[in-house]
């Protein structure tokens, strides 16, 4: 038991007698230490005894009484504390322990915390360990190392500084922050359901990585497929294996799209392009929909909380093993995918983030670097080149470094061939506080940059591209953005890049249709488009060639719909694209004659033989092998029901790329 001196006010009349308090304490200290070595150090010999603490106050005779007071001794640390590494940035085991490191430029403290998985459903820390600035942080990275028993624990960051968002700073130590870098995050087990308080946004915190973490490749080596052989297949997780019809084992989860991947290769199918695997939360949006009496849901997945963790609740382990088992079921799809001769291509998401703008939430970067992670206006308000609220400051180096760490680790460590970077002009567009000198090494003569504006040779792309570690990686833009920038055919490329091709799209669309005034420009669809990638040096196959895709109508509902019909989302149809480009062959809506429907039948037929023989590579969305509807609903991102899961109960319209193609009728 610990005993501390409480002193009390002293008596004016007293006089001290020869044996004085101080020389009492002596007396006491020496009769405690029997048995310890004199050559022990004054503060050893202090410490030497855990559970006596002297107030050297007191020895000074002041005090003329006192009371002893037992406490109990206290408990030790779980962890041995060291300065640790400044690389690499997340947490790495290293031999005994495991070190963590953060970036923050501009905090005044940080604090790393390690929380139970019983603290982190209530919302508390287990432990805090403060950074020493002296001894825990090199430049601009903090960071530790730690030995002892990391069971039973995950962690997060606290981080202190101004909070000042005019000025670009919002650090506040209240939040536990996910680390960037996290491998997995441990948060909500189940898809969809609500947290322990009834929360959308219960507290997250991160795995603490093990070198027990390991998964058998079975000597999984990358496909290398021409670019100019695929045939992609956009496919939703969830999406594919959600609906009853599909009898899954596993259905919604990474290993319900292994059970049909047999059903892909029967199709032609080498290649899978997954929409946003990475953790997002799909409560995001969570609000009563009247008009289906369903609650509404952030289904698509496009805003990313973490870049490195893919999405825990597409799995069926959820987070057992504080995420491990995400990241095996993960690993476990691109195994088998590859084992049957199909590429994985992932949909990222590197425009903005979950935390949207001045009246989002502080998750992670927000509270790590606001000013860094995010493209500001002078007075700190965001761009929103993205149309979610904030703008990813892409160019910043240590942003892009970020970027091209996370496509490197989801390539060595996760095997996957390819990325389709959603919305990527907005990584052709300058960085908040842009500078030449910082950006290239040397000043520009007449620059004139400001923030957003478009790169003619972007630094971020230009790493990505001459990455030893990504050659040969496939790499494909989504060649606009929300802030009207429109780069088909002219997206800065060096050789390597390829595009989702919107103009083939549009004019295939209005030519099968029937438009007067499109017979030239369907021609040069059908060769590659070569008005559009011939002249920069690239060929047909950097053209991604495509009718229809997640976002629009479904094939069988362009020939189905003149207008989108969005009721269902709540939102008074005043969302999704007006210009849809398609025809309904004579009827709006499902309902319609005999002889509609044939034609209808035919026109997809038609789309389908247009996809299979024009030059490039040809994108099918999922569903459309078979005619699936979504109603006319043309924006279908916030539904987990009937109108966009897939069935596997429909029968083909007669699509196969491995078929003949004399089986369609082109008329």
């Amino acid at each position: 038991m610990e005993l501390q001196l409480i002193h009390f006010s002293p008596i004016p009349s007293y006089c001290p007698p020869k044996f004085t308090f101080k020389k009492y304490l002596q007396c006491r200290r020496n009769i405690l230490n029997v048995g310890i070595p004199d050559n022990l150090s004054e503060n050893t010999r202090k410490n030497a005894n855990p559970f006596v603490t002297w107030n050297n106050a007191s020895q000074s005779g002041d005090a003329e009484t006192a009371v002893v007071v037992e406490k109990p001794p206290p408990k030790p640390r779980r962890f041995e504390v060291f300065p640790g590494h400044p690389t690499p940035f997340g947490a790495t085991v290293r031999e005994g322990g495991v070190n963590f490191a953060v970036y923050s430029s501009n905090a005044s403290s940080a604090t790393l915390c390690l929380i139970s998985l019983s603290d982190l459903r209530k919302k508390r820390v287990t432990e805090e360990i403060a950074l020493n600035p002296l001894t825990n942080k090199t430049g601009d990275v903090w960071h530790v190392f730690l030995k002892g028993d990391f069971e039973d624990r995950v962690y997060g960051y606290k981080i202190d500084g101004s909070f000042s968002p005019e000025d670009g700073f919002c650090f506040d130590s209240s939040k536990v922050l996910i680390d960037p870098y996290a491998k997995a995050v441990v948060s909500r087990g189940e898809y969809g359901a609500l947290g322990t308080d009834g929360e959308c946004w219960p507290q997250m915190a991160c795995l603490v990585p093990s070198s027990n973490d390991e998964f058998d490749w079975e000597g999984d080596l990358p496909l290398k497929f021409r670019q100019k052989d695929l045939v992609i297949y956009e496919i939703h997780v969830r999406g594919f294996t959600r609906h009853e019809s599909s009898d899954s084992k596993f259905p919604g989860t990474y290993r319900g799209v292994v059970e049909k991947l047999d059903h892909l290769k029967k199709l032609g199918i080498n290649c899978i392009e997954l929409m946003p695997c990475h953790e997002f939360n799909e409560l995001e949006y969570y609000s009563y929909n009247s008009v289906l009496g369903d609650y509404k849901m952030n289904f698509w997945g496009y805003s990313t909380i973490n870049f490195f963790s893919p999405m825990a609740r597409y799995s069926f382990a959820g987070i057992d093993n504080y995420g491990i088992g995400a990241v095996n079921e993960f690993k476990y799809l691109v195994r088998e995918a590859h084992k049957r001769g199909i590429e994985v291509i992932m949909d990222v998401v590197f425009n903005h983030t979950a935390e949207g703008n001045e009246n989002g939430l502080t998750l992670s970067f927000r509270g790590l670097e606001n000013s860094m992670f995010y493209m500001l206006a002078p007075k700190g308000e965001y761009y929103n080149y993205s149309g979610c609220g904030n703008t990813f400051n892409c160019n910043h180096p240590v942003v892009r470094q970020f970027i091209v760490d996370c496509l490197r680790y989801w390539v060595t460590e996760m095997h996957v061939d390819g990325f389709r970077f959603d919305l990527a002009s907005i990584m052709t567009r300058s960085s908040s506080l842009w500078d030449a000198v910082n950006v290239y090494g040397n000043a520009i003569e007449g620059d004139t940059v400001t923030t957003g504006t478009p790169l003619a040779t972007p630094p971020l792309i230009d790493m990505i591209s001459n990455d030893p570690l990504l050659h040969g990686v496939k790499l494909i833009a989504e060649a606009w953005d929300c802030g009207g920038l429109y780069q088909v055919g002219n997206f800065p490329h060096w050789g390597f890049w390829s595009e989702w091709n919107g103009k083939y799209r549009d004019i295939v669309r209005q030519f099968i249709k029937g438009t007067d005034g499109f017979s030239g420009a369907f021609a040069e669809c059908l060769c590659g488009s070569p008005n559009f990638y011939q002249e920069g040096g690239r060929k047909p196959w950097n053209s991604i060639n495509f009718v229809c895709a997640h976002d629009g109508f479904t094939l069988a509902d362009l020939v189905t719909y003149n207008n989108k019909h969005n009721l269902a989302n709540g939102e008074d149809n005043k969302d999704g694209e007006n210009h849809n480009n398609s025809w309904n062959c004579g009827q709006e809506g499902e309902f319609a004659s005999i002889y509609v429907k044939k034609l209808r039948r035919r026109q997809m037929r038609n789309f389908f033989l247009c996809l299979m023989v024009s030059q490039g590579v040809p994108m099918i969305y999922m569903g459309d092998e078979y005619g699936h509807t979504k109603g006319g609903n043309n924006n279908t991102y916030c539904h987990d029901n009937f109108v966009i899961l897939y069935s596997a109960s429909q029968h083909y319209i007669g699509f196969s790329v491995s078929l003949s193609l004399d089986v369609y009728l082109f008329l």
